[in-house]
């Protein structure tokens, strides 16, 4: 591969990164309900804790010993997973909306970003083929992809949470129960 066709392919692989069901989409989404601005600085929290795994794998290479660690990045990821789903369970989705520092989204995004095991994962095993792989041109193309879905995923939750007030309650239910979900299978895969 060579130019183009790298940012092409890292665009692709970003978008199939960045889009399926998970806990960080889950949060997404749920602070998207609030407002627009919240989930893009959320998914940007999140894309941080992508170029950050993503750095660090980059530097250390195939010199990390990946399985001694899993366990713990499994049990670490279900215990930040679940203590988010039980927040947003918590939280009445009918709470007028508070002002929120955007730093407290970014940190808690980034945090929950830097925990969750199927990042962390995928940064060390899949990740670090593709930096060998495609180099620079790549990952200009899975970042941009990223970047796309944190603008336009908030977005279009929000929209459609504004045309159908009722439906944001049931985002955040249903982000809670996601992330509780997958708290579990992360235990499961611990075991």
């Amino acid at each position: 591969m060579s130019g183009p066709y790298e940012v092409a392919f890292g665009f692709v692989l970003g978008l199939s990164l960045a889009g399926p069901p998970g806990p960080m989409n889950a949060l997404i989404a749920s602070e998207s309900v609030r407002a627009w601005r919240r989930g893009a600085v959320t998914g940007l929290g999140a894309m941080s804790a992508d170029a950050v795994l993503g750095a660090v794998v980059y530097a250390v290479g195939s010199a990390f010993g990946l399985r001694e660690f899993v366990r713990a990045i499994y049990v670490i990821g279900a215990v930040v997973t679940a203590a988010f789903g039980v927040r947003l369970l918590a939280r009445r989705a009918e709470e007028p909306t508070r002002e929120v520092p955007p730093v407290r989204t970014y940190t808690a995004a980034l945090a929950m970003g830097l925990s969750n095991p199927f990042q962390i994962l995928w940064w060390l095993t899949s990740g670090l083929a593709f930096a060998y792989l495609g180099g620079a041109p790549l990952f200009l193309g899975l970042f941009g992809a990223i970047a796309t879905w944190i603008v336009a995923f908030p977005w279009v939750v929000h929209r459609g949470t504004r045309k159908a007030p009722s439906a944001g309650r049931w985002v955040a239910l249903a982000s809670g129960v996601i992330m509780l979900a997958f708290a579990a299978y992360f235990v499961f895969l611990a075991l």
